[in-house]
């Protein structure tokens, strides 16, 4: 097996016995390539088993990336590779499988694997959900012996920055959750590539990008229409505000979007409260019973009086359709559905100025930061239906009417 000689940041990494570690900041620091060699050191060991994840079966596959890289460094060797399954096998019965979680519950596709490496490239692009959960996937028989080994890589950006910062790197305000298993490495550290051309390619990126990217900075983030430090966080809203629980329908739960359903509420001051974000990828019939359950609770603690629901419709035959059957599915409460027009960024325009004024504020729960994350990734992120569900609420209760309802 011929595979490039390590760096010395990877060998730094290659001999940590810890169970967590965590390699990289900037681009060309050879993290994909550190994931790899971790994953392949106990392939002489019988029945040890190895996993590396993508965010997405593509990005596994792309020239240069890890399914690429290992085969070039085993073909021709002793270990036999399944196309099917994707996975690498060795002489001594050990294998390395590579895989992906694409959506929340793609994690669950693994809920019966039992592994002694689990690493994730690009970690940024994972929830700390999926990377948590499988820890329970971290285990061995007591005649393996072999170390249990969780390890990560990844440049800064993407939905998971803050928890991964948070968790790995720290700032300077805060030390990292767990501290001495970060191994920073930029460009400079990878004698392997041509580092000046490189660089040159990254300077034609926005300041933001090229911050991260060239420099590893965990700092620079963001940047877009909503900024984190505008929203206060509070225990409770205020009695008397007017709530709208405003829905983004997503796509079932094998693919497309996932689904939103915002709720928003005006105080009689004006100040805009973010109470709770319901967000998930559901079947068809499970979306409607949690939309419907969501709405009964909502009801039963806010008041019906001072509540309504607002759906958005999506245009073609198929988004009328499903937004009749969730307004039949909730008679008895105050409920339209809107047809959503026009560009994103615009609509979501006025709810960034009145955060950008300290006029919305969030109440405090689990969801605060899947939806921080989501709103200032804005508009470049990959997902925006808390956003458009936040945007639609606020909309519906600033302007008090929408520009163009359906009623049922």
């Amino acid at each position: 097996m011929e595979t490039q000689q390590p760096t010395s940041r990877q060998r730094q990494f290659l001999s940590m016995d810890c169970l967590e570690a965590f390699y990289g900041g900037a681009a060309g620091g050879g993290k994909s390539s550190a994931l790899l060699m971790a994953a392949l050191q106990f392939v002489d060991i019988p029945n040890y088993a190895a996993v590396i994840f993508r965010q997405s079966y593509t990005d596994l596959a792309l020239p240069g990336a890890l399914m690429d890289r290992a085969f070039d460094w085993l073909l021709g060797t002793d270990a036999k590779w399944s196309a099917q399954e994707k996975r690498w096998t060795f002489p001594s019965g050990a294998t390395l499988s590579f895989g992906y979680i694409e959506s929340e519950n793609d994690k669950y596709r693994y809920r019966s694997s039992e592994f002694q490496f689990i690493g994730f490239d690009e970690l940024t692009n994972f929830t700390e959900t999926q990377y948590r959960f499988l820890f329970s996937r971290l285990r061995r028989v007591q005649d393996i012996d072999v170390p249990l080994r969780m390890r990560s890589a990844s440049n800064p950006g993407g939905v998971g920055h803050d928890w991964v910062k948070d968790r790995f790197v720290g700032s300077p305000d805060h030390p990292p959750e767990i501290e001495g298993v970060y191994v920073p490495a930029t460009l400079n550290d990878n004698p392997h590539l041509d580092r000046e051309e490189y660089t040159r390619s990254l300077m034609n990126l926005d300041p933001v990008t090229r911050a991260q990217l060239l420099g590893g900075d965990w700092e620079a983030y963001e940047g877009g229409m909503f900024q984190r430090e505008w929203f206060e966080i509070v225990d409770a809203p205020p009695v008397g505000c007017q709530w709208c629980r405003s829905w983004d329908k997503g796509g079932t739960a094998g693919g497309g979007d996932p689904t939103a359903g915002v709720n928003i509420g005006k105080s009689p001051n004006g100040i805009y409260y973010i109470e709770d974000v319901v967000h998930g990828q559901w079947g068809s019939f499970e979306r409607e019973s949690i939309i419907k359950q969501t709405t009964i609770a909502d009801a039963e603690r806010l008041g019906e009086r001072n509540y309504q629901v607002l759906l958005e419709q999506e245009g073609g035959s198929g988004g009328k359709h499903s937004a009749e059957i969730t307004v039949k599915d909730l008679a008895g409460y105050k409920v339209s559905a809107e047809r959503s027009t026009g560009d994103k960024s615009v609509r979501a325009g006025p709810l960034a100025s009145q955060a950008q004024a300290g006029n919305v504020k969030l109440v405090r729960g689990k969801w605060n930061r899947a939806f921080l994350d989501e709103l200032c990734l804005f508009p470049h992120g990959s997902h925006d239906d808390q956003v458009d569900a936040a945007a639609s609420g606020f909309n519906r209760l600033a302007l008090h009417v929408p520009k163009r309802l359906a009623v049922w």
